[in-house]
């Protein structure tokens, strides 16, 4: 396995020991011991040559002639095990995030990225087009500020508070109250917003479709793979699955939005395609979009799939005996227990 901006091959499965310093804030000391790699890097996907008469002004050298910038790439980083290896995995995060949702957890312990790792996953963690690393396009922005376009044209970075996610999130029922058996790591909260960022795709075309083609070409260059997906990336995992049948050997939708599912889909991408749609506690009567109306579609879902022949699971976690878990499951105290139960449905349901 060779990719563009990977290590060379003579330092290739290398030893790498993760730790972490501990801190004051109750950080772990490790995020699970040393981990042993065939290759590790990072690369990017699908980005186009953009014409702006608009790239804005540098305090150093003053404002920049019109001329060509990359938009619409999406960043890519990629961790691939040594000896056996399992199907691959590729995570896709949610709304107001970067691939830092499957990283280290706020409070420090390891994360499903390193966790799918250990256990001989090979793990590709990307931050939505537009979005954290794949960077956005600046030029409606600065179009507006060099008055070449009406405010009414500046695109909306949105970015959720911490009084809205709250209850979003189900950390618990309204800010500040938390639910009595939440496993979301609360005493790390101030790690867990530093890590949120605006959702900058609206600068670009397109928008969230851009995540879409960037994951199709994505996995046009690796081959087939399980798509993970969180939350906002529910619908776009799924447009990926029309698209790819072949090359998606799975979809794991974490809390994602099954609403688009119809039975023309059943009767194509999912009947080939293996699907789980994974739900925490608290969501019955639960506040915002991560509640009743998504849950139930996703149940709809899953049983219109099985009907039309194809294989689809719902798993809602405190009816499995797992209770507290958020919406940020990937961050619970309980993770790696989640975990496993995703990684065993996916050896059960999409092989090597």
């Amino acid at each position: 396995m060779r990719h563009a901006n990977g290590l060379p091959k003579v330092l290739q499965r290398f030893i790498i020991a993760a730790l972490l310093l501990t801190t004051g804030t109750g950080m772990a000391a490790s995020i699970g011991g040393k981990l042993e790699l065939e290759d590790y890097g990072s690369f990017f996907v699908n980005g186009r040559s953009y014409k702006t008469n608009h790239p804005g002004s540098s305090l150093v050298t003053g404002r920049a002639p019109p001329g060509s910038i990359t938009i619409n790439q999406m960043y890519v980083q990629y961790r691939i095990p040594a000896g056996r290896k399992n199907v691959p995995v590729v995570m896709v995060h949610g709304s107001g995030h970067t691939g830092m949702t499957y990283e280290t957890t706020p409070d420090g312990r390891e994360g499903w990225a390193t966790y799918f790792l250990r256990k001989s996953f090979p793990v590709y963690v990307v931050d939505h087009a537009g979005r954290g690393r794949s960077g956005f396009n600046p030029t409606p922005i600065n179009a507006v500020a060099d008055k070449a376009a009406e405010p009414a044209a500046l695109p909306t970075l949105f970015l959720g508070t911490i009084e809205r996610s709250w209850p979003n999130f189900r950390f618990g029922p309204e800010y500040p109250k938390t639910f009595p058996n939440v496993q979301f790591p609360m005493e790390a909260m101030d790690q867990y917003l530093a890590q949120l960022v605006p959702n900058a795709e609206t600068t670009l075309e397109g928008g969230g479709r851009n995540t879409v083609s960037a994951l199709i070409a994505l996995l046009d260059k690796i081959g087939p793979a399980v798509i993970m997906v969180h939350s906002q990336s529910g619908v776009y995992g799924l447009e990926v699955a029309r698209q790819r049948p072949h090359l998606v050997k799975a979809l794991v939708s974490v809390e994602g939005g099954c609403e688009t599912v119809s039975a023309k889909d059943i009767a194509t991408p999912f009947v080939k395609v293996p699907f789980v749609s994974v739900w925490g506690d608290n969501s019955k009567g639960a506040w915002g979009v991560n509640g009743d109306k998504r849950r139930e579609g996703c149940v709809q879902a899953v049983n219109m799939i099985n009907s039309g022949g194809g294989r689809a699971t719902f798993m809602l976690l405190p009816e499995m005996g797992i209770p507290g878990n958020s919406h940020m499951m990937m961050m619970d105290r309980n993770n790696l227990q989640v975990a496993d139960m995703i990684q065993k449905w996916i050896m059960e349901n999409a092989g090597k």
